[in-house]
């Protein structure tokens, strides 16, 4: 399973007309040039698309973040009409796949104007679009006790401090499960971002790998292994410091 990750690594500090005469993965004359070189290879350097990934990554976890723990504290705790009907709904939309709504979303956001700018990968996300994280939330709710929420009603708190200043600091471990899996689906996404970004200054890592293959001419193998071992290390980070708040985030919402 590791192995077309440890061969991606080692073909990176080869050669690139080496990276396909071996299947190995003995390196025999290292080299930084494919580092040095896909670094600049495009129109901008490397680090701006990473910069513009960042933009979108950060974005998206604000808007997630918010949004979707006002739509959990909604579905948990306030009780309004139709409140079963539209959890229910919510869920439905967990099962229905992104691409059915691609066609209509790309004719709402070029009628507004919004094309080749990150809004179209940002603004969704401030309208609790991924139900899945509503959900992890509203199961992390229903496990706490409602006798703070009566507490604080007690003491004068409405709606909004009883969940600013209760249920956040109890949401934490559900919090960090939905920064870690928003980072790493946004920081992956391929598909939108080539589909919203037309302007190479403005593609994000993801898209910008894809610029150095060329089906007409040569493609530089090398320079993109370089570049996808440096597009790769934030996912490993965030995962490698995150982990126990992702584990101790499921764990307690009830998905096993």
């Amino acid at each position: 399973m590791i192995y077309p990750l440890l061969w991606m690594l080692v073909s990176s500090f080869r050669p690139t007309n080496e990276i396909f005469s071996t299947p190995d993965l003995w390196l025999s004359d290292p080299t930084l040039e494919n580092y040095r070189n896909g670094w600049v290879a495009l129109d901008s350097p490397f680090g701006h698309y990473m910069i513009n990934s960042a933009i979108v990554v950060i974005g998206a976890i604000l808007g997630n973040v918010i949004s979707c723990s006002l739509a959990a504290y909604a579905f948990a705790r306030l009780k309004f009409r139709g409140r079963t009907l539209w959890f229910t709904v919510m869920l439905m939309s967990i099962m229905l796949p992104m691409h059915v709504v691609v066609v209509p979303q790309y004719i709402l956001f070029n009628n507004l104007g919004w094309l080749n700018t990150f809004i179209p990968l940002v603004l969704p996300k401030f309208l609790a679009v991924d139900a899945f994280f509503v959900f992890l939330m509203v199961q992390f709710i229903r496990g706490i006790p409602r006798e703070l929420d009566e507490a604080a009603r007690i003491d004068g708190c409405g709606h909004w401090r009883i969940f600013s200043r209760i249920m956040l600091p109890l949401m934490v471990p559900a919090i960090a499960t939905t920064v870690i899996f928003t980072f790493i689906w946004t920081w992956s996404d391929f598909f939108t971002a080539l589909i919203y970004l037309t302007s190479p200054d403005k593609y994000t890592a993801s898209v910008a790998l894809r610029s150095f293959l060329d089906s007409t001419g040569g493609s530089d193998w090398g320079g993109m292994f370089g570049m996808s071992i440096i597009t790769l290390l934030p996912l490993f980070l965030v995962f490698l410091f995150g982990q126990r708040f992702l584990i101790k985030g499921i764990a307690t919402t009830g998905i096993k």
